[in-house]
């Protein structure tokens, strides 16, 4: 290998071993447990509280993705504007942080899960 194609071939093996380490999550194995163990209770049609007052229904990918009756909650790709992300990380009203009036909130690692699936796009993978 000459110096120039060492040169190009750095930072290239650089590129693929982040993205090779780049941990991509499942909406069913990664965020779904999440959800299903932390907010189904309350945004679950017909008498979930969550859902009576926003009409949010977190029971599957195309529901969730719905969103409220004041629009969408997730941005693809956009955590940061995400109002799932905002009330999940603490980042609103803290009366809105969710989830709502439980004891454990979402662990670190639970909240990294969903900026991530977010961050990758929230497939439905």
């Amino acid at each position: 290998m000459n110096h120039a194609s060492a040169i190009l071939a750095a930072p290239l093996a650089i590129l693929l071993a982040a993205c090779a380490s780049q941990t991509y999550m499942s909406f069913q194995r990664d965020v779904y447990p999440i959800l299903e163990h932390n907010c189904l209770y309350c945004h679950t049609p017909p008498k979930g509280r969550g859902y009576l007052l926003t009409r949010l229904n977190m029971q599957s990918y195309e529901t969730l993705m719905q969103g409220t009756l004041y629009g969408p909650v997730i941005r693809p790709g956009d955590s940061r504007r995400s109002v799932f992300n905002m009330l999940v990380e603490g980042r609103a009203d803290a009366s809105m942080h969710m989830p709502h009036g439980r004891d454990e909130p979402l662990t670190g690692r639970e909240i990294e899960v969903l900026r991530l699936w977010v961050e990758q796009g929230a497939h439905d993978n």
